[in-house]
């Protein structure tokens, strides 16, 4: 999975959608909370706000979320974590002859009988078209990693997709219109084919998808309503509403839950935890996550493209201290991107404590000279970096101190610019901040794949506006690795590539991470039925109720 789940947001929220019960008695209905309202699941990812709802154009984990409930997708993935069938009769392997021997050709069978939330009937000529979009280069696509092997689509009637691949590219499954990252969806041809492009038609506001429910209104900044989508090919859901709710910031997400006006708050940080377990009403989920939190340097900048300033910042950063004080101890300290649970974790790659001493030592080898402020220099170059940020999250900003005072102490200064989300991670055509490489370091989470599919995030081609490295990392042999992996539809043989390209990351620190996450979900204890998983977490709501 490609998703990007940033820190922090700078949405301004209106009124809350709707009234809520939070005194009383609870109703005789079963249920435990007065608040409760039957039916209707209200939802914040605070601070996580939406920039458009076409997944095809953006990356925020919300927007993903979002969109599983809503939009086509051909795959969908089960509680473990595995592909199952959505749009697609079956998901193709070379067992089942959807894969040809040689990884050439990929067999999509279509479901008859589906139809689009207005009602159009869904076929093949929607996948094609689809495809065709992503292609586009004039479209704002967030990765084309894979399709770009696409030589020739064939389409033998209206339920079967064949595509022609110039060389085997084995996460077609995750990548080619499934809810396992940030990938594009299926998109309605009859909505969509008389656009040149699609970066800012008005289908973006309220798409018209293939999902359990429905977009029915999104108030910017405030709510986002979808209600249940009675065409939905496998059924109504329990579910009649559910109302993502856009809070500004962790604090106010908090006061929200105290006064019982969301059902759900996903994902909470370590430094929330304690307060979030006392509120009554509310229970915790937590379990592991294919998501990692990072701090990413721009190679492309003079002041951190000396791979020994990125040695010694990892040195210097007092992630025990972070994780103890901020994170309060969730998630696992690490310093690979790898899941502990993912089949391609690397156990050979050991966590590496502070330690300043040996930090400084290694620039004071390279050269890197105390300046009379303190900051160290060499050549004109003088390492007082650039931190870019979001506001909204108090525990972030106190990250971000603790590594201030981690970086002082090697002669390493820091500037912070905090932006709107929608900005800092906008596509670069738009301005993006990250995308354009305005930035030093920056610091977010990852989520990852279930088969280790590296390639969007650090692969040489995938450097803006190609796709989403943000680092302009660009590492000959890791490279070779994450192309191999694409020829290799056996777990361990990927599991082999992935070791490659982890040791690389691990010596060239383009990216350091601080830790491979928990997800931790407070949920109205009247809510029922909610399994996610790791990738796609609301992949399986059909029988979710409230």
């Amino acid at each position: 999975m490609r998703a990007r789940s940033i820190l922090a947001i700078l949405a301004m929220p209106g009124l809350l959608l709707g009234c809520s019960r939070t005194g009383g008695t609870a109703p005789q209905t079963g249920r435990t909370n007065a608040f409760t309202i039957p039916h209707v699941f209200r939802v914040t990812m605070a601070p996580d706000d939406i920039a458009t709802l076409n997944p095809h154009l953006h990356q925020e984990v919300s927007l993903l979320m979002l969109s599983q409930l809503t939009m086509a997708w051909l795959v969908r993935f089960d509680s473990r974590n595995n592909a199952v069938p959505e749009l697609a009769t079956q998901v193709p392997t070379q067992a089942n002859g959807g894969i040809s021997k040689d990884g050439l050709t990929i067999t999509y069978h279509l479901r008859k009988g589906v139809r689009w939330s207005d009602g159009a009937p869904f076929s093949a000529d929607d996948v094609v078209f689809s495809t065709r979009v992503v292609l586009n280069p004039a479209n704002n696509e967030i990765s084309r990693t894979g399709w770009d092997q696409i030589v020739k689509i064939d389409e033998p009637d209206k339920y079967t997709v064949v595509y022609h691949m110039r060389k085997p590219y084995s996460p077609f499954v995750e990548a080619f219109f499934s809810t396992g990252g940030a990938n594009p969806c299926v998109l309605p041809k009859h909505l969509l084919a008389q656009y040149p492009n699609i970066n800012n038609v008005a289908y973006n506001a309220l798409p018209v998808g293939i999902g359990p429910f429905k977009y029915k209104e999104w108030a910017r900044g405030s709510r986002i309503v979808m209600v249940a989508n009675p065409l939905y090919w496998r059924g109504m859901p329990k579910l009649k509403e559910i109302r993502y709710v856009i809070i500004p910031d962790r604090n106010t997400a908090l006061t929200q839950l105290q006064s019982h006006q969301v059902d759900m708050w996903y994902p909470v940080g370590g430094a929330y935890l304690a307060r979030v377990q006392s509120i009554p009403g509310y229970t915790i989920l937590r379990q592991p996550s294919y998501l990692f939190n990072h701090l990413d340097f721009n190679l492309n900048s003079p002041r951190v493209a000396d791979r020994v300033v990125r040695q010694a910042l990892r040195l210097a950063t007092p992630r025990q201290r972070i994780h103890d004080t901020v994170g309060h101890g969730v998630g696992y300290l690490q310093d690979e991107p790898a899941a502990h649970t993912a089949p391609y974790w690397d156990p050979s790659i050991r966590f590496k404590a502070m330690d300043v001493a040996a930090a400084n030592a290694l620039l004071d080898r390279a050269g890197w000279v105390r300046g009379p402020d303190g900051i160290r220099a060499r050549g004109g170059v003088k390492l007082d970096l650039d931190f870019v940020s979001t506001t909204g999250t108090p525990d972030v900003d106190t990250q971000i101190e603790l590594i201030r005072q981690g970086w002082q102490q090697i002669g390493v200064g820091l500037n912070v610019k905090r932006y709107p989300l929608t900005l800092l991670l906008a596509p670069k055509p738009d301005g993006g901040i990250v995308n354009n490489g305005r930035f030093d370091a920056v610091t977010f989470a990852w989520g990852l794949d279930p088969i280790g599919d590296f390639s969007g995030l650090y692969a040489c081609s995938q450097i803006p506006p190609n796709g989403q490295n943000d680092l302009n990392w660009c590492n000959q042999r890791a490279d070779a690795a994450m192309n191999a992996l694409y020829t290799h539809f056996d777990q361990a043989q990927r599991n082999a590539d992935d070791a490659i390209v982890q040791e690389e990351l691990d010596r060239d620190v383009p990216t350091i991470v601080f830790n491979g996450r928990e997800d931790i979900y407070v949920l109205n204890r009247d809510l029922k039925n909610f399994h996610p998983n790791a990738v796609s977490q609301f992949d399986d709501m059909m029988n979710v109720d409230i």
